[in-house]
């Protein structure tokens, strides 16, 4: 034990007990200090006197606790609560006094002393400061937890405030209890304008009763889907939102009001308003490029018949009365009219394809390329082109559709061909 006017803080063991002991009487500071001994601390002690002393001792070394005689001769112990406070130290201070009544004993409790021993009952003394000690760890907990729930809160803030969307609060009765910046941007009130006020101020009229309906489902505890509507912003236009919308609870478990957020889903909607548009146009064209492909084929079909017909008549008849030459040109025109006509069909199907599907069954690509082949052999003769395909495979498809992929790709190979041969 040291005494303040011989000396400061004798240097502590680790784990020590620091005490700073407010008694004018130094018995009975020893008998303080034997109760500490005998409660099992192991402890350093300084005893002080006076006001200056104590607030010297507070600056050179915190202690853990601080016993204070209620009276002293130049102050009482109570006033060394008062420097504790001033100082914003969360030291516990516990009296320790010869005689102190019940109604005082009270009044310095509510003031702020942790407990209160009397001089004859030192052994309650350890048990006492061990309960100051844990409750100063219980607050030091609690305040750290306070301190990162507020910034917890703080950031949680900050991250609604900033948001894009709109984010708002209200009571299950509809009353605005939360307005970020963007519920600000998306319906044009600031933030002081709207809580407070009705959700029903962004409800068009024929919407009206939608937020209560969905505000009475919400206190039944039912979920809220996801959903798109419309709202009416400051200046009375609509604006299409996406809406996703979550019960907020008290502490206890109770639906105590509701949380949205609401996206601005305008110009998604404009958007697929225009698309809607296109493919309705689209549609139309497709329309009415297949009647023009089913009346152009129908009406090729007469007049192709007929050159098929007596080019065939003239074949048969003249085969092996002109030359040679004669007998092989009026066999490619026969062919090239029958091939035309076999096209024709095809086209007509084909204008028919969207109305009544394509009839589809095992087709030989390999077959269906030689068709081309035979098909396009003057244009390839005439461009000097050498076509040539590895084994292909047989689909289940539309053959005159996929004859006519192959054929459109060879013809546009030898319409668009360089100067020069591929390497």
């Amino acid at each position: 034990m040291t005494n303040a006017r011989d000396g400061s803080w004798l240097t502590p063991e680790p784990n020590k007990l620091r005490v700073l002991h407010v008694e004018d009487n130094l018995l009975d500071a020893e008998l303080v200090a034997q109760a500490l001994r005998k409660g099992g601390f192991s402890f350093s002690v300084v005893v002080v006197q006076t006001e200056a002393e104590f607030e010297r001792e507070l600056q050179a070394r915190r202690p853990d606790v601080v016993l204070a005689d209620y009276n002293l001769p130049q102050w009482k112990g109570m006033e060394a609560l008062d420097v504790l406070r001033r100082d914003g130290l969360d030291i516990p201070l516990i009296l320790v006094s010869g005689a102190l009544g019940d109604v005082t004993a009270v009044e310095c409790i509510k003031r702020g002393a942790t407990d209160y021993v009397l001089k004859d009952g030192l052994a309650r003394l350890p048990e006492a400061i061990r309960r100051a000690l844990q409750e100063k760890v219980l607050r030091e907990r609690q305040e750290r937890s306070d301190a990162a729930l507020r910034e917890s809160q703080a950031q949680l803030e900050a991250l609604v405030h900033s948001a894009l969307d709109a984010i708002v609060g209200k009571t299950l009765n509809g009353t605005i209890t939360a307005w970020n910046r963007g519920a600000e941007k998306l319906f044009g009130y600031s933030s002081s304008e709207a809580l407070g006020e009705s959700l029903q101020m962004l409800l068009p009229e024929e919407r009206a009763n939608e937020e209560s309906d969905i505000l009475a489902r919400i206190a039944r505890g039912e979920n809220v889907e996801h959903f798109e509507t419309v709202r009416v912003r400051k200046d009375g236009k609509n604006v299409d939102v996406s809406v996703t919308i979550s019960p907020i609870r008290d502490s206890g478990g109770a639906i105590v009001g509701a949380s949205k957020i609401a996206r601005d889903i305008t110009e998604r909607k404009r958007a697929e308003k225009k698309l809607a548009e296109k493919m309705a146009e689209l549609a139309r064209s497709n329309a009415d490029l297949e009647q023009f492909a089913y009346v152009a084929s129908h009406d090729l079909q007469e007049p192709l018949r007929m050159v098929a017909a007596y080019t065939q008549l003239l074949a048969e008849r003249y085969r092996g009365k002109l030359d040679e030459n004669a007998d092989k040109f009026l066999g490619y025109a026969s062919e090239g009219a029958l091939r035309m006509q076999s096209l024709i069909q095809d086209l007509l199907a084909f204008s028919r394809v969207g109305r009544v599907g394509a009839a589809r069954g095992r087709v030989d690509c390999n077959a269906a390329m030689e068709e081309v082949l035979l098909t396009l052999g003057p244009a390839i003769h005439e461009s000097g082109a050498v076509v040539t395909h590895g084994a292909l495979p047989v689909l289940w498809t539309d053959g005159p559709q996929i004859a006519q992929v192959f054929q459109n790709l060879i013809e546009n190979a030898i319409k668009f061909r360089g100067k020069e041969p591929p390497a």
